[in-house]
């Protein structure tokens, strides 16, 4: 099964790619690819929004960050969301919500341009074509 994959519970854990829970799957709904995020994704936000309003977040440790890195097409928006979320002006729950917004986008892409491949477009893809040399 093809999925995306991240440490969901930070550096020091183990991820399995086959256990269905913690992987976002190019199959996933929508509702679905929300809560692997909103339950599994590891965090670098602090203990209270207070806190994390004083002391910003840790990027380096945020799996939502680490996947924005690949999802977010803008540099000049990733340092924003970077800078927001380490000075606390970006609170965890919006971080994550960016990221459910990038790859649930990316995912529904995926979905309807597999969903093109017939089984004529596949066997026309695999049939053997003479070499012109």
């Amino acid at each position: 099964s093809s999925g995306i994959n991240a440490e969901y519970g930070g550096a020091q854990t183990k991820m399995s790619s086959s256990d269905g829970v913690s992987t976002i799957e190019m199959c996933d709904t929508p509702k679905k690819i929300k809560t692997k995020i909103n339950k599994h994704a590891f965090s670098g936000g602090k203990t209270s929004v207070e806190e994390h309003r004083e002391h910003g977040g840790d990027t380096s440790v945020d799996v939502s960050y680490h996947y924005l890195r690949f999802f977010e097409p803008s540099d000049e928006r990733l340092a924003q969301i970077k800078e927001q979320y380490e000075s606390g002006v970006l609170l965890t729950g919006e971080l994550k919500k960016l990221l459910i917004d990038n790859i649930t986008e990316y995912v529904k892409e995926f979905q309807e341009r597999r969903a093109m491949v017939t089984p004529d477009v596949l066997e026309k893809f695999m049939s053997r074509h003479p070499m012109d040399l």
